[in-house]
């Protein structure tokens, strides 16, 4: 598989950013060291914060892990999610995607990861804005949250939190080990000394031995924060109309997506078996017209293909249909074992 550090623009470009990434990692250091101080200010919200991230740029798997997490707490807290809501168009302070009964903003307004776990939960508030400690002040105050979860918050060190997890994606990990603009880590690698637990995603058969070594690894490093495996398997197929499908092995698909890293999902398509007729790969965060969705129609027409495939991320900005030719999103769950949820839930319970 092609880790995105590989592609030729990223290649080029951390090549020349390479000399100015010791200032780089110089300044995240001070940084995180200005709010450890509190010289920065650091919010604090009345209920338990729970924080998914990661060390480096590009998918780990973040927003499937919050909607896990959010399942799992939603049966004993009132819980909102929050993000900075990257990609939507909607500009408020305060930005409400689902109050927990009802979706409220939909794409290009919604963000399409606030979108997808709006759609993904029952009970449970889904909310944006660039200031999430405002934002979360509302979703406590306003929506009566007694919980939050915090969408690729690693970095973000104005609010404070009470769990810290951090992922990484078995296929890349660290991907080239060096911080930008010279490589893909947002922050030196002493800033998983912030985190309370390290979740490696996308374990499977093929990688288990390359991550047993990246686990140890980070025991070595970090003998205190304990090392928890994901894993991720298909569950259904989804149509437009939210209809869940059993999986059928016979449909030649053509596949698309916008991802961070989309030979993720090719692969994911390849494991599974079905038959793939052609892949095309966008942008991160691409927003599909009517004129693009039958550019993929035309395209998977001519390449054999008579269904349209893609991710539920994708697939939630797809209001534009396309004149009958199906499509079809592949609906996945994250699968943790319970010793990870007994370890969430009792530092929740710690710091009540």
């Amino acid at each position: 598989m092609k880790d995105h550090y590989k592609n030729k623009d990223f290649s080029l470009l951390y090549a020349f950013g390479r000399p100015f990434a010791p200032f780089y990692s110089f300044a995240m250091g001070m940084r995180a060291a200005l709010y450890r101080k509190e010289v920065f200010s650091v919010h604090r919200l009345d209920v338990p914060v729970v924080s998914v991230g990661n060390l480096t740029m590009g998918g780990t798997g973040k927003t499937p892990m919050v909607i896990y997490l959010a399942r799992l707490l939603s049966e004993k807290y009132k819980v909102a999610v929050i993000s900075r809501g990257y990609g939507g168009r909607a500009r408020k302070k305060v930005n409400v995607i689902s109050n927990g009964r009802s979706i409220l903003l939909e794409p290009p307004l919604a963000a399409d990861e606030a979108s997808l776990v709006a759609r993904s939960l029952k009970n449970v508030s889904v909310l944006t804005g660039s200031r999430r400690a405002d934002v979360g002040r509302y979703a406590v105050d306003q929506l009566g949250a007694d919980l939050v979860v915090l969408d690729d918050a690693f970095q973000h060190m104005a609010l404070h939190r009470d769990v810290n997890i951090v992922l990484f994606k078995a296929s890349t990990f660290l991907g080239n080990n060096r911080v930008f603009p010279g490589g893909d880590m947002r922050e030196p690698l002493s800033a998983l000394n912030r985190a309370d637990a390290f979740v490696v995603t996308c374990v499977d058969e093929q990688n288990c031995k390359q991550v047993d070594a990246y686990k140890a690894a980070l025991n070595k490093k970090f003998p205190d924060i304990p090392v928890f495996l994901g894993k991720y398997r298909p569950l259904c197929f989804v149509k437009p109309d939210g209809k869940e499908i059993d999986l059928d092995q016979d449909i030649v698909f053509f596949g698309f997506c916008g991802l961070a890293h989309p030979d993720s999902f090719k692969q994911t398509l390849a494991d599974q078996g079905f038959r793939l007729a052609g892949f095309k790969a966008f942008k991160d965060h691409q927003h599909y017209s009517r004129r693009k969705i039958n550019s993929l129609v035309k395209k998977a027409v001519a390449a054999g293909g008579n269904a349209l495939i893609t991710t539920e991320k994708d697939f939630v900005k797809m209001k534009i249909m396309t004149g009958g030719f199906p499509v079809l999103a592949l609906k996945m769950e994250v699968r943790m074992r319970e010793d990870f949820d007994q370890f969430i839930l009792d530092k929740i319970s710690s710091a009540n």
